[in-house]
């Protein structure tokens, strides 16, 4: 039995995968689910993703959730201490210190959820997403269907020329393509 001065123990949980896997529906859930039972939630964007909205999280099938957008990743530290889950979108667009903010916060208790893209259009590691896959409790890759020939996608292929490593944008700038697709697509565009 638990005692009620008992404090739950923090976590991190990572919902990784390529565009059009559902990373964001499934970050979008479990919050709900929280807030179903009761518990308080805080949820953060990087204030650069203004794809569908300024101030929610939004799933490609327009499921939403309110958010605050934040540029400096360390502003999430400020919760309040009733928060019991932190929610993060998109968090390949964080910087590096996104893992000690979610560190400092599952040390305090709080279940922290991080949403993100694992690699880039290039198919190299992303951002802050591989340092919080080693220390995360919880991992769940998702994976959208290849475009090309219905396999299970791991890739974003970008279809633009950019070579910025950020570029937003949907289904008119990325597919989603397995390994296979993926190798030949980027073979012929060498």
């Amino acid at each position: 039995m638990f005692s009620e001065n008992a404090k739950k123990s923090g976590c991190i949980e990572v919902i990784c995968g390529s565009m059009f896997s559902g990373k964001t529906e499934e970050l979008i859930r479990r919050l709900k689910r929280a807030q179903f039972a009761n518990q308080k939630i805080e949820i953060f964007k990087p204030a650069v993703d203004t794809r569908y909205s300024d101030m929610d999280v939004v799933s490609h099938d327009l499921h939403s959730i309110p958010c605050t957008p934040i540029k400096d990743v360390t502003k999430i530290l400020a919760v309040a201490d009733d928060v019991q889950v932190v929610g993060i979108d998109e968090a390949q667009f964080f910087d590096e210190r996104l893992t000690d903010v979610a560190q400092t916060l599952a040390n305090r208790g709080v279940r922290v959820i991080v949403a993100g893209l694992d690699t880039d259009y290039l198919g190299k590691p992303f951002g802050p997403i591989p340092a919080l896959l080693a220390i995360a409790e919880d991992v769940q890759k998702v994976h959208a269907i290849c475009v090309r020939c219905g396999n299970l996608a791991n890739h974003s292929h970008r279809l633009s020329h950019s070579k910025k490593l950020v570029v937003l944008g949907e289904k008119d700038v990325y597919e989603p393509l397995c390994r296979q697709c993926y190798n030949e697509v980027m073979a012929a565009e060498k």
